[in-house]
């Protein structure tokens, strides 16, 4: 298994976090340029990255304020997970971790691994940007 991971401070409560990133309808708003066909309800989530794959994801398991962890509902092109964990700083302020785990051959590695860490880099950057506005 390869993990990617990438962290963020988001200056709101764990709470406000927790609630953005347990509905699938808000992961748009963390989605690249190059992801769109997107349509989504609280607990699914489908869409198209262009020139690569069509993905649908579910949340599996959501621990209230602490994670919510996302897994594909249709075959992807590799076994992966989402995970968003989520620590509390102080009464205002949240870490968040996001991790990205997935089944990647040697090839696959090498191909793959720098898009999914620039992924996890720009939704977590997203992450802040929308929460801090």
């Amino acid at each position: 298994m390869t993990t990617i991971e990438s962290k963020s401070i988001i200056n709101q409560p764990i709470e406000v976090v927790y609630k953005f990133l347990a509905d699938c309808n808000n992961h748009e708003k963390l989605m690249p340029e190059n992801v769109y066909n997107w349509s989504s309800t609280q607990d699914e989530a489908r869409f198209t990255i262009q020139n690569m794959a069509k993905l649908a994801l579910k949340v599996k398991e959501r621990k209230e304020n602490e994670e919510v962890l996302i897994v594909p509902s249709e075959k992807a092109p590799f076994d992966l997970t989402l995970l968003w964990r989520l620590k509390p700083v102080d009464t205002s302020t949240s870490e968040v971790i996001f991790l990205i785990n997935a089944d990647l051959n040697m090839m696959m590695k090498m191909v793959a691994s720098g898009p999914l860490k620039k992924l996890t880099d720009f939704q977590t950057a997203k992450l802040k940007e929308e929460l801090e506005q």
